[in-house]
């Protein structure tokens, strides 16, 4: 019987990287399963109402040599939850590959390979989940790494504003807010942002524009 490591993989595929300071670059996508967060606006639900796939670690490395040029992203779910996914960046990394880590900020990022960036969500008002953000993560944070703030609402701003404010954040990571479309126009969140004269980064899903009413694969 082999002893392989393997994952339980959700979905891979090669797109765009829609959204962080990396939008616009290709990437290779592994969408881990499972997920400890129930967010209201989840847009990726299958990824715990769908039991995924075991995939042996050297298949997701061969799939992701197809693509040598192509940037890789771990996102979910929550690819911390699977102890097999440090083995995979940490291969990753090893190949010179340039890996991104989008983590839901409920588990200890500490554990997290050096050289992997970590996409940090820190949970709104707004989401539901607001409860669930280990906020001791703020203080693990590198010049290198990056926390997205979704927001739903002005009153998610201003939640926002003053974290920032009281955990120095705008000196320890790059920012950015997001605008959860269903609550909130993009361009409301821009008029926020520069009313407020806030330094952070407005991000749309750019997936979203380029593949309207894409569900998956994107």
């Amino acid at each position: 019987m082999s002893t392989e490591p393997t994952l339980l993989v959700s979905e891979t595929f090669y797109s765009i990287q829609g959204e962080s300071s990396y939008s616009g670059y290709p990437c290779i996508f592994i969408r881990l399963a499972g997920c400890n967060l129930r967010c209201t606006y989840c847009d990726a639900r299958y990824t715990y109402d769908e039991p995924g796939k075991r995939v042996a670690l050297s298949h997701l490395l061969s799939d992701v040599a197809l693509y040598p040029d192509a940037l890789v992203e771990i996102t979910g779910g929550e690819p911390l939850l699977q102890e097999n996914s440090l083995a995979l960046m940490e291969a990753l990394v090893a190949a010179g590959r340039t890996v991104l880590l989008e983590t839901n900020g409920s588990i200890d990022i500490s554990v997290v390979p050096p050289g992997v960036i970590r996409i940090m969500d820190v949970k709104c008002p707004g989401s539901g989940m607001s409860d669930k953000t280990d906020l001791e993560n703020l203080q693990r944070l590198t010049v290198d790494d990056e926390v997205k703030f979704v927001i739903s609402s002005e009153d998610d701003f201003n939640w926002a504003m003053d974290l920032i404010e009281k955990k120095n954040l705008l000196n320890r990571a790059k920012i950015l807010f997001s605008p959860n479309t269903r609550k909130i126009e993009a361009a409301e969140l821009a008029r926020l942002i520069m009313e407020k004269r806030l330094p952070v980064r407005l991000q749309v899903q750019l997936h979203t524009l380029l593949w309207p009413g894409a569900g998956r694969g994107v």
